[in-house]
């Protein structure tokens, strides 16, 4: 079968490769739809942890084929989601529920063998089942909002906040949605892009920002600003230096800072603790899906998240390298492989 493997930090290329068998508990599954995810280029570019030789891929669905001798719960034919964050179950973090920072954490598509490949390997564990009439284009973005529900439950926005998420990107365009379903009345949308902007307004943004247009703190939250005085809620999904300096400026005094953008490892940004102390601000990072991957896959299968206006375009396998290696198209959200469409 194909299978897009990264053989070194830097070194991408379609291989043939053998069809994988599944262990005892264990799934086999058909690949029907994997997105290109910027930790994708991360990865590629040796700044996010990762164990080549390794197939990538951490967002997908698929068919079930074949199933191990001891899994019960799922059955051929049935259509899954995989969590890609494999916890060990034993060590402090785990037993203390904070399964997302395991000490042994794996994930297929990181360290272990993921969706841009024409089959992959799924504990019958990681699985989740979606309706069979759901497009498989939508199934795979089970794994980024379940990344973005955990920085939403974070900020714990409640009824009447005011959010603004910093980035277009699919994760931002997710966050969106998921803000104004916890209940927040004004959410605005931060993007250089105009056509990104336009499509948050279209999907729930309550306004959008373009931060090229002067002074964003001034623009955002200054007197004049869309939220004087600052948001309730700020959430950096971009995972650029500029916006992760912006986010603390635009939060109101005992306001929330979620990071959820990914920067490269050994970045640094500049912060002020003074204004973090004496505004009482709270900055957290969100890591993963820890326990909101079937809460996902239940948003996506209800239509209550709408997906399709984010695929910007879908490509073959053999196309999948160049995605990767490549900066996102001007405008482009997602781009989805079809490893056997």
């Amino acid at each position: 079968m194909k299978a897009v493997r990264l053989d070194a930090i830097g070194n991408l290329f379609v291989r043939e490769v053998e069809k994988p068998v599944p262990g005892p508990n264990d799934l086999l599954v058909r690949v029907e739809a994997c997105g290109v995810c910027g930790t994708d280029r991360h990865i590629l570019h040796g700044e996010f942890p990762s164990k080549p030789p390794v197939t990538l891929g951490h967002e997908f669905c698929g068919i079930v084929e074949a199933v191990g001798d001891k899994v019960t719960t799922v059955k051929p034919g049935a259509r899954i989601t995989g969590d890609p964050n494999i916890s060990c179950g034993l060590c402090p973090q785990c037993l203390n529920g904070r399964v997302n920072l395991c000490r042994n954490l794996k994930a297929i598509g990181i360290q272990i063998d993921g969706g841009f490949a024409d089959y992959v390997i799924v504990p019958e564990k990681q699985a989740y089942e979606i309706p069979l009439d759901l497009h498989p284009h939508h199934g795979a973005f089970c794994e980024p909002l379940a990344c973005c529900l955990h920085g939403v439950d974070m900020a714990e926005i409640r009824a009447g906040s005011s959010v603004v998420v910093l980035g277009g990107g699919v994760i931002g365009m997710l966050t969106v949605q998921l803000c104004r379903i916890a209940g927040a009345t004004k959410v605005v949308l931060v993007t250089r892009q105009a056509e990104k902007r336009a499509l948050a307004e279209e999907i729930g943004a309550t306004h959008s920002f373009d931060p090229s247009s002067g002074d964003a703190i001034e623009g955002l939250v200054g007197a004049n600003g869309l939220l004087p005085g600052g948001a309730d809620v700020v959430i950096e999904c971009a995972g650029v230096p500029e916006t992760m300096e912006q986010a603390p400026k635009l939060a109101k005094a005992g306001g929330t800072v979620v990071i959820l953008g990914v920067m490269a490892a050994g970045d640094k940004i500049e912060i002020e603790p003074f204004d973090i102390l004496f505004r009482e601000l709270r900055v957290l990072g969100s890591f993963v899906n820890p326990f909101t991957h079937r809460r996902a896959a239940d948003l996506i299968a209800s239509g209550a998240v709408k997906v399709e206006k984010l695929i910007s375009r879908t490509v073959g396998i053999d196309e999948a390298p160049d995605v990767i290696s490549n900066p996102p198209r001007k405008g482009e959200i997602r781009v989805m492989v079809l490893p056997n469409g």
